[in-house]
């Protein structure tokens, strides 16, 4: 399971019943239902990146080569052209 963060809200009582109701319904938790939520709710703000995608390959690949380095005295630094190598190619 994902890393979860706690946070407190405040719902109405309507809100309160229909919740209980859901979760009950649906045999999860009334977390559960707050959390499909914001799912449902933010999944047309949020840019999407394919599982599949070449770029997050690359970037799994550099991350994973820059970790074996562990830390070092410098941090690095970003180089434009290097980040976007791969569009002046195409």
């Amino acid at each position: 399971m994902t890393d979860l963060i706690r946070k407190q809200i405040y719902i109405r009582r309507r809100q309160e019943l229909v919740l209980r109701r859901l979760a009950k319904a649906r045999g999860v938790s009334e977390a559960e239902i707050i959390r499909q939520a914001i799912d449902d709710k933010l999944s047309g703000h949020l840019p999407s990146i394919p599982a599949d995608s070449p770029s997050l390959d690359a970037f799994v690949r550099f991350a994973l080569a820059r970790r074996k380095h562990g830390r070092t005295a410098k941090p690095y630094r970003w180089n434009r052209d290097e980040l976007y190598k791969e569009r002046k190619a195409s």
